[in-house]
């Protein structure tokens, strides 16, 4: 009975949800067309009443740990689920994201994301694909904010393990930014798939950031073992042991993973 109530409320939830970006869009869109600052404020709001709404709703708790950047850096973050997207451009005043180029065609999420300086990448070709992401952030240059990006390249389940991919290691030393890692654990309770919304508190955390100038191989090193081993510790507080579980699944455990967006 729990179980379904729950399944109902995460139903309305959602819906709301979604009900809450368009009307939020038919607001800000005209101001958004006079001057770019609107789209931050935009996303801002929506992304914190999804927060707040989560709260009341689904019983969902949402907490941002750790320095919010506000310079120029590379964000560099544990992606479980769209929930985390929402904390992170809750709390950092210019973010803008590598996000794979069908994004750019979603109703409303799109053109505010375009709007916000956010960076389309075609995933089609591994070669093409990171040549793309250098131009596009070269061109947004003109744009200062914190630019995000997921090492994995997707979604990760909490019960999984996927590889860090370069492209990360190539921005780093190219735009010579410091980066800031962010954990996180909302995967526990906002899976990749299905209705479900499970109460708990959600959190994304940015950890100490690694300074410009380091070798890509070291820092590639040094941003997975940071963001792995404080992720599975977040995942441990909210009461999922991430390696155990990943050891009792054994090697299938590996690379599961959504192409998905929410």
């Amino acid at each position: 009975m729990r179980h379904a109530l729950q399944w109902i409320l995460s139903l309305i939830f959602i819906i709301q949800m979604y009900a809450a970006m368009a009307i939020l869009a038919l607001f800000f869109t005209p101001l958004t067309l006079v001057r770019r600052d609107a789209a931050f404020w935009a996303v801002r709001t929506y992304c914190r009443w999804v927060r707040i709404s989560a709260r009341f709703l689904v019983g969902l708790k949402s907490e941002v740990r750790g320095d919010v950047p506000s310079d120029e850096v590379i964000i560099a973050s544990k992606h479980q689920s769209f929930f985390d997207i929402i904390l992170l451009v809750s709390v950092l005043p210019r973010p803008k994201f590598i996000m794979k180029k069908e994004l750019k065609w979603a109703p409303i999420l799109g053109w505010y994301a375009l709007k916000i300086g956010c960076v389309p990448v075609d995933r089609g070709k591994r070669g093409q694909a990171i040549k793309a992401m250098m131009d596009g952030v070269r061109k947004g240059t003109t744009q200062p904010g914190q630019l995000i990006i997921y090492p994995q390249g997707t979604r990760v389940a909490p019960d999984a393990r996927l590889g860090y991919k370069i492209g990360t290691g190539l921005l780093y030393d190219q735009l010579g930014q410091d980066c800031v890692p962010a954990a996180t654990n909302v995967g526990v309770f906002w899976p990749r798939h299905g209705i479900l919304r499970k109460p708990g508190l959600a959190v994304v955390e940015f950890l100490p950031r690694i300074r410009a100038g380091k070798p890509v191989p070291q820092f590639m090193r040094e941003l997975e073992s940071m963001v792995e081993a404080q992720s599975d510790r977040l995942m441990l507080e909210a009461g999922f042991d991430a390696a155990a579980a990943r050891a009792a699944k054994g090697p299938s455990a590996k690379g599961r993973a959504t192409k998905g967006r929410a």
